[in-house]
């Protein structure tokens, strides 16, 4: 192990929906003075209460040096100069972390993830998100797998969001149908939940239901996501700005012709949250969970919802009961686009 100087940062995250839990996380990072700038992180929940707080984020002993390099990077991305919500600095900051610690949680969950209602063999097609391939949804299908769904990858390699690979999705999932007579679900993290409201809006008699895990399909704008990663993909993609804003205006959080479950996280450090939200309906619901965008795949709660919804009969969905047996300590009180709307 290198040597190094070493502060620590206490960091006291307390989440809190109304009418809900409020949850106390203490996140211990040793900030250490190295080049690569790697934190390592222990995590630890405190206690549980229903009073209902505001969530907030307290720093404490953190380093001068520190405050100066996020300021550099604010400076250099140019967040100040951005017209539309984007995520949090701070989320953004401890999203690989929290990565580290969803992956580490799944091991605990994983007996209780095995009694989930086992499935009826339709098919699954799991899009991956930006910048990853199918080894980024690995744990999620052979999740998936073991309550007896067929789940399919999407082989398409990683996903960069050029307009090529988009006509190459389109060309696949046609082959995809072809080898699966059944209605197919789809599930998309990130840009990949774009993608498969795409395929239900075309195909929409093929598809069983959608279930996103923070895309930010009702983003209207570039700026609504982290600047780096918005950097990124124009790099990656080839679009310029104006066509990416062109093409996330193309398709706004208007209702799909299948049931859709929207899954988001309010700490977000990757895209804003409201971008992530549906309109609500007979066919469509949004679905909050405490976690970090990357994280979706690994996420013991996002599992769980998983199995709830494609446990579903065919032709007979109904919106997830978060109040049931212990789901109410769980799963905050979603928002609506509708309030979300209101308030900008």
């Amino acid at each position: 192990m290198v040597h190094c100087e070493k502060q620590q940062a206490r960091i006291v995250v307390i989440c809190a929906q109304r009418s809900t839990i409020k949850l106390t996380f203490v996140l211990w990072l040793p900030v250490c003075a190295l080049p690569s700038g790697i934190f390592s992180a222990t995590f630890a929940v405190l206690h549980c209460s229903k009073k209902q707080l505001t969530h907030r984020v307290f720093l404490a002993t953190l380093p001068p040096r520190f405050f100066r390099t996020i300021c550099r990077v604010y400076q250099a991305l140019e967040i100040g100069d951005r017209k539309t919500q984007s995520p949090s600095t701070w989320d953004s900051a401890l999203e690989l972390p929290r990565v580290v610690l969803e992956m580490t949680s799944l091991t605990y969950a994983w007996p209780l993830l095995a009694t989930s209602p086992r499935g009826d063999g339709h098919a699954v097609f799991c899009l991956p998100g930006f910048t990853a391939g199918d080894q980024s949804l690995l744990v999620l299908r052979r999740f998936l797998n073991r309550l007896n769904y067929h789940t399919l990858p999407w082989q398409l390699g990683q996903n960069i969001g050029s307009y090529e690979l988009q006509d190459q999705l389109l060309e696949h999932f046609q082959h995809v149908m072809a080898d699966n007579p059944g209605k197919i679900s789809l599930i998309g993290q990130s840009l990949g939940g774009i993608y498969a409201r795409m395929l239900a809006r075309r195909w929409p008699e093929r598809i069983r239901q959608v279930i996103t895990l923070s895309s930010p399909f009702a983003s209207a704008s570039p700026e609504s996501t982290n600047a780096l990663v918005g950097r990124l993909f124009r790099y990656l993609s080839g679009m310029s700005r104006a066509e990416m804003r062109e093409q996330m205006q193309a398709d706004p959080a208007r209702a799909l012709p299948v049931p859709s479950t929207a899954i988001y996280t309010k700490t977000d450090g990757v895209v804003h949250w409201h971008t992530c939200l549906e309109y609500t309906g007979e066919q469509a619901e949004n679905i909050e969970v405490l976690g970090s965008h990357s994280g979706m795949g690994f996420n013991p709660l996002v599992l769980h919802v998983l199995a709830d919804r494609l446990a579903q009969p065919e032709d007979h969905w109904q919106p997830f009961e978060r109040t049931q047996g212990c789901r109410g300590f769980m799963f905050p009180k979603p928002a609506t686009r509708v309030d979300v709307d209101a308030r900008i």
